[in-house]
């Protein structure tokens, strides 16, 4: 177990000015679009400069807002980077080979690559991060047209999660996600995906001179409504905006387009290239705060960004993959999960509670065995698969508050621009023991990391992470690990600008040293 005095955290708070120097300048280009390019020259953890990283995750955050899209990066840089996508529908046999890199989607919301050490052999371990990419945010209902009131075009849509709070109102809001298009000619139905680039929605709040107060009150349904434009058509009849009104319904009677906005359909319509409205089947639209990620602080210590859970551990985690090592001894699997419907319950096809993560997993074993003479598939050799991996549930984990210090538990509050926490809970809401942290801390002094701790008192309430449910599922080692971020829930948050390299940093120490301390306990 590695431990570090507090001369050492203070002397790396120290070092902050010359960190943000080393940030602006980073800033001020963007790092190569080429996976290959930037990812082959770290090698061991210990060289990651976490001031690197701080750029390219805002830009991120900033880029793609839904998880359709975050998915869709993932994909793309994944391609970049040499992997090989494995559609779920078809036969995986004699298409892995060890030294190979793979990955698989599903919903286009989830998605999985991992990495086959060049020595695999059938039965040898998985070292897993697993993670979520949704975000709450409020969802378009299946019919969002609502009537006009007072000249304001409001927009019906519903929260996922616990979104529409009052960190929502009076917030610059777009729209944004996927859309489900048939083509006229050939009947094929595709997934395009929308975003619009600008604020379209905002939720008013009521000011105090009314003596109503929203805070606490509120009702989601009637006063918790976007307005998205205006129609004042009722007070000038003879308008053209009247016959706007009055007009077929756009994709004509019955279709989608005529249960949602005109002007909202003609908008979305334009950015994917869509003449007729007739084709659009149907969408699902999410709203999304749209100020674009940056640094704050006097020294730039900060990063303000929205969706923060769990865009943040989940882009660490899928950065340390891309850059782990791929050393021609190294004989294990190593594997990023990221998953859809983590903050409803996980209980989705997409979700970490449905059979996502260990049927890629068998899957690949399988088709690795049929390639490897000797080695039947089968129960034992998942058996043996599971009992040598470790899974990180990786979530985000609150920091210590300065405002609300009754909040934090003395040495289980952990501090922005650290490192990440190990996360523990009394009822098992997290995955973590005693030997699973015993393995990280090992792991932490390999990769020069600092390993902070988590725990919540015990007059509050525990969140919940992927990592019971899915270690339950496969019955492997586990331990849920989170970096520490302010105002986790709100629309937006706040996390340490090295915090992405650092929970980067940390991962790749994991993936690279899993096989190394397994066989220390396991010889």
């Amino acid at each position: 177990m590695t431990r570090h005095s507090p001369q050492f955290l203070a002397a790396r708070g120290s070092n902050m000015s010359l960190r943000s120097l080393a940030l602006e300048q980073s800033m001020a280009s963007r790092l190569p679009s080429s996976a290959d390019s930037i990812f082959k020259r770290i090698v061991d953890a210990n060289d990651i400069k976490p001031e690197d990283f701080t750029k390219p995750y805002c830009d991120f955050m900033t880029g793609y807002p839904t998880v359709f899209h975050a998915t869709e990066y993932f994909k793309e840089t994944l391609t970049k980077a040499g992997y090989t996508e494995l559609p779920s529908r078809d036969d995986w046999a004699g298409k892995l080979e060890p030294g190979g890199k793979y990955f698989v989607t599903r919903n286009g919301s989830s998605i999985i690559a991992f990495a086959i050490g060049k020595a695999y052999k059938p039965g040898n371990g998985v070292a897993m991060v697993a993670g979520h990419i949704d975000a709450l945010t409020a969802r378009l209902k299946p019919v969002s047209t609502k009537p006009v009131a007072n000249g304001y075009v409001q927009l019906g849509v519903a929260p996922y999660a616990s979104a529409l709070n009052e960190t929502w109102w009076d917030r610059d809001l777009s729209i944004g996600g996927r859309v489900i298009v048939r083509d006229p000619d050939t009947g094929k139905t595709t997934v395009k995906l929308a975003k619009l680039d600008w604020p379209i929605a905002r939720i008013p709040t009521l000011a105090p001179h009314f003596g109503l107060a929203m805070t606490g009150h509120n009702n989601k349904e009637t006063e918790a409504v976007p307005i998205i434009g205006l129609d004042n058509s009722d007070l000038f009849p003879a308008s053209g905006d009247a016959a706007t009104t009055t007009a077929a319904p756009l994709g004509g009677a019955g279709s989608f387009a005529s249960t949602q906005p005109p002007k909202l359909v003609k908008l979305i319509a334009g950015e994917l290239g869509i003449a007729d409205y007739s084709t659009i089947l149907n969408w699902e639209l999410e709203l999304y705060d749209s100020q674009p990620a940056t640094v704050g602080g006097l020294d730039k210590e900060f990063i303000f960004a929205g969706r923060i859970d769990d865009k943040l551990c989940s882009w660490a985690a899928f950065m340390a993959l891309l850059h782990a090592k791929a050393d021609d001894g190294e004989g294990v699997i190593k594997l990023v999960a990221l998953f859809d419907d983590e903050e409803i319950g996980s209980l989705l096809r997409q979700g970490a509670r449905g059979n996502f993560l260990p049927i890629t997993i068998e899957r690949a074993v399988e088709a690795l065995s049929a390639s490897s003479s000797g080695t039947p598939f089968g129960p034992g050799i998942i058996g043996q698969t599971y009992a040598r991996s470790f899974l990180v549930s990786s979530d985000v984990t609150h920091a210590a508050h300065p405002n609300f210090t009754q909040t934090n538990l003395a040495g289980h509050s952990p501090r922005l621009n650290v490192g990440v926490a190990l996360c523990v809970d009394g009822s098992a809401h997290m995955t973590t023991d005693s030997v699973s942290m015993a393995i990280l801390d090992r792991v932490a002094s390999l990769s020069g990391c600092v390993n902070q701790r988590h725990m919540i008192r015990n007059d509050s309430r525990s969140g919940g992470t992927v990592g019971p449910m899915l270690s339950s599922a496969m019955g492997v080692k586990a331990a849920d690990v989170g970096i520490p971020q302010l105002s986790m829930h709100s629309v937006r948050a706040t996390t340490g600008s090295l915090d992405p390299g650092l929970g980067l940093k940390f991962y790749k120490g994991f993936l690279d040293n899993w096989e190394k301390v397994d066989k220390e306990w396991h010889a």
